[in-house]
């Protein structure tokens, strides 16, 4: 709880005694219509002064049950209350916890089942009626009007161990015996010591009266309903605010010396950039080599294609800014070049936001907790995942450190492009900053179901950072509905429309395959576009290097010592997602079944190790070389290897030799977010006139892209060799075939289409 320097709070189990001084206020406010009507919730008077006075206590006063009020706990520009009333008075839980506060709760339950039993012969009559479709909890609601109210019913039911409210023309509610929104504030504020004069409500409804009938102070909004007027007219301390909502809630405050006017001081002009178009990654767009001591930049050596195309964007004049980390000793380093440029030449008003970060912000944000929380969660490896609460606040912290710079670097109603999970709170912390940003996020990686992305003890405060985004991009159709689903299982939303998934992507016969998707929905606070964008590759950079001559030699060799054989090529990552041993596992049964092909196939397999000190991957690093070694002493002979294995980084010309060379490129990871090696392989056989196989995973997000592959289940060994068998066995004309069609997609949907496509669709509403 906030409670200011001078208040003591001591809790033995849920029950909580203040003791407090003569600052302490309590702020009860219905939310609909109320607490909720905001011009401009980022920027609203009474959130700031909340934000910044501890000495108020709030407590949210509704008619909602809790799973209706929690979107509200998570949207960071509210004020987070200190206490819930909800359903209409029947529940009481802590703010902090989201505890039944008690023993208030407990008294109110004992009442409820009084009630239960006392109307339990009019059941029957009951469920003639429309219940509400919210949840409830200790009540009983229902749909009705003036004119279908059962007034029979009703009577009967007010000579039963029951309070019955007909609110708002629309709603009748059976509570527990003496329950309503004022009593159980009553029995709140005596619970928390609170002098009741030290009390203010606020309402706007005639269900909001019961909260004026006790003794406080309170202010009728200026839009509060006409009949919720006439009742309040007779009340001792009703004050009738001049203005609406919020606005009007603070007049009360000011007139009731709870709040002095000159407090409440207008929020400082936000301090514009001049970017339209700011990329937000955590990866600058060059490398930073110590050279003699001094820092240099140089052109990045990775194939990475995404950078030229993001950097692509700013080749025509825009005035844009690049916000990524820059490692340093300190956050504060002395003698900081915060901005640099890129390439006055080609990106003339492009300018890169440096965000010094230390070592350990670095090791911590990134290497250690995304990879060890984040990662393997997303890629469905929950039972690997870690959940460290330090490395959550730590995380934290950097995206708002993230989310301030690029505040200050995006002009009025900029373009904000946020790319992936190491960046999820940003969003969040950049709204309150700027909303009048344009924000879309694009996940490079695979989005869970719901059930598994769930998992996260911070699911609510990821989710609600997302939903402040106006655009979220994903790679294939399946993680939009992912998504989609999981916010659903967090908050309500309406689903508005939906997209058809073909033809661009598969839809039946296909693990990872949805026939549509949804591409707008809103919620109770905005409404959010989505899309399915899978990137593409560079496909004429991967032209020009097979027709290098360094790869032409290699590729050469590389047959030559083949001859005949069939060459499997893999490579990949080390990582559990890629699912090395699984392929492993599958070989060796492809080698037992079908002992005719032994000395006839040898696969060449690259795991590029993973960073160093990565302890979760070291495990695995072991299991890969123990199963290569135990194949290769199984079957290999003096004259023949089974496995080539290489566990180091080769160069990217070295892996389209490869590539070229192959008769089978097996990729088939156990989840992949999209996985551009395969696309890599079909555009060095496209581009040497090629006819090899490829041979997918149905859970990489390309299985639902590229229809041409030999798609295979990489949790099953006899399908994957089976698979295998079939892709080598394939008449050369259908692989020829099945290449062809893969190409074509590759070539009209490559790096810079989906780059267009991405900002396309963002800025499409405009």
């Amino acid at each position: 709880m906030n409670f200011s320097h001078h208040e003591t709070p001591s809790q033995e189990g849920s029950h909580i005694s203040i003791v407090h001084s003569e600052d302490i206020h309590i702020l009860a406010t219905d939310l609909d219509g109320t607490f909720l009507e905001s011009v401009n919730k980022e920027d609203d008077p009474l959130y700031r002064y909340l934000h910044d006075n501890p000495n108020i206590i709030l407590v949210f006063n509704s008619g909602r049950n809790i799973e209706l009020i929690l979107p509200l706990l998570d949207d960071m520009s509210i004020p987070t209350p200190h206490y819930i009333i909800g359903d209409v008075g029947a529940s009481v839980l802590d703010g902090a916890n989201l505890e039944p506060v008690q023993p208030l709760q407990h008294d109110i339950s004992k009442r409820w089942y009084k009630t239960l039993d006392s109307i339990a012969d009019l059941r029957e009559q009951l469920e003639t009626l429309e219940r509400q479709d919210q949840p409830q909890e200790r009540r009983l609601s229902y749909y009705v009007t003036s004119s279908t109210i059962p007034r029979e019913l009703v009577d009967e039911l007010s000579t039963r161990e029951c309070d019955v409210l007909h609110s708002n023309e629309i709603y009748l509610d059976i509570l527990p015996k003496g329950t309503s929104k004022g009593s159980t504030l009553e029995a709140l504020v005596e619970h928390l010591g609170v002098p009741k004069e030290r009390v203010i409500v606020a309402g706007d409804t005639l269900n909001d009266l019961s909260m004026y009938q006790h003794g406080f102070k309170g202010v009728v909004l200026n839009n509060a309903e006409t009949p919720l007027k006439e009742a309040a007219s007779q009340i001792e301390h009703a004050y009738f605010s001049k203005a609406p909502g919020t606005h009007g809630i603070l007049e009360a405050m000011h007139h009731f010396g709870i709040a002095e006017a000159q407090e409440v001081v207008e929020a400082p002009a936000p301090a514009y950039g001049n970017a339209d178009l700011v990329m937000v990654y955590h990866r600058l767009p060059f490398q930073e080599v110590e050279e003699a001591g001094k820092i240099v930049r140089k052109k990045h050596t990775s194939p990475n294609g995404i950078l030229p195309t993001l950097l692509g964007f700013f080749a025509n004049g825009e005035k844009g800014s690049w916000v990524a980390w820059s490692k340093c000793e300190s956050r504060t380093p002395e003698d900081f070049e915060k901005h640099v440029e890129v390439d006055k030449e080609r990106y003339e008003h492009l300018r890169v936001c440096r965000v010094p970060l230390t070592a350990y912000d670095v090791k911590i944000f990134y290497e250690v907790f995304s990879k060890e929380a984040f990662w393997l969660l997303l890629h469905s490896f929950h039972e690997k995942a870690v959940f460290n609460h330090d490395h959550w606040k730590h995380f934290c912290e950097v995206n708002r450190i993230f989310a301030e710079n690029t505040a200050a670097e995006a002009a009025e109603g900029a373009v904000v492009w946020i790319h992936d999970y190491n960046l999820w709170m940003v969003p969040g912390y950049l709204r309150q900053l700027r909303p009048d940003v344009k924000i879309a996020f694009y996940h490079h990686t695979p989005f869970p179901s719901a059930d598994i992305f769930n998992m996260l003890p911070w699911r609510r405060d990821i989710i609600n950072s997302l939903l402040q985004c106006d655009y979220v991009g994903f790679h294939i159709p399946q993680y939009v509905d992912n998504f989609v689903n999981t916010v659903r299982s967090n908050t309500q939303i309406e689903v508005n429309s939906r997209k058809n998934a073909a033809p661009l992507f598969k839809t039946y016969g296909c693990a990872i395959g949805v026939d549509d998707y949804a591409d707008s929905f809103t919620t109770e606070l905005n409404t959010v576009r989505l899309g399915a964008h899978p990137v593409g590759i560079n496909c004429g950079y991967i032209e020009q290097l097979a027709a290098s001559d360094h790869v032409q030699t290699l590729y050469h060799k590389i047959r030559d010592e083949i001859g005949d054989n069939k060459l499997i090529v893999s490579i990949e990552r080390t990582d559990y997602t890629k699912g090395p041993v699984d392929k492993l596992k599958a070989y060796e049964h492809f080698l037992e079944t079908h002992p005719q092909m032994r000395g006839k196939i040898n696969l060449f397999m690259v795991c590029t190790p993973p960073a160093k000190g990565m302890a979760i991957y070291e495990e695995i690093t072991q299991d890969i070389a123990y199963h290569v070694g135990l194949i290769n002493g199984r079957f290999g002979s003096y004259k023949w290897t089974p496995i080539h294995y290489v566990n180091r980084v080769i160069p990217f010309e070295d892996v389209i030799a490869y590539n070229c060379a192959a008769d089978i490129g097996w990729v088939t990871p156990l989840r992949d977010g999209l996985n551009l090696v395969a696309k890599e392989y079909v555009a060095a056989q496209h581009a040497i006139g090629g006819n090899g196989a490829l041979v997918l995973s149905e859970f990489a997000g390309a299985a639902v892209e590229l229809h041409g592959a030999f798609l295979a289940n990489p949790y099953d060994k006899v399908d994957m060799s089976n698979t295998l068998m079939q892709a080598l066995e394939a008449p050369e004309k259908e692989r020829i075939s099945r290449l062809q069609r893969m190409s074509n997609i590759i070539h009209r949907y490559d790096v810079n289409a989906w780059g267009q496509d991405f900002l396309s669709s963002v800025t499409e509403s405009d």
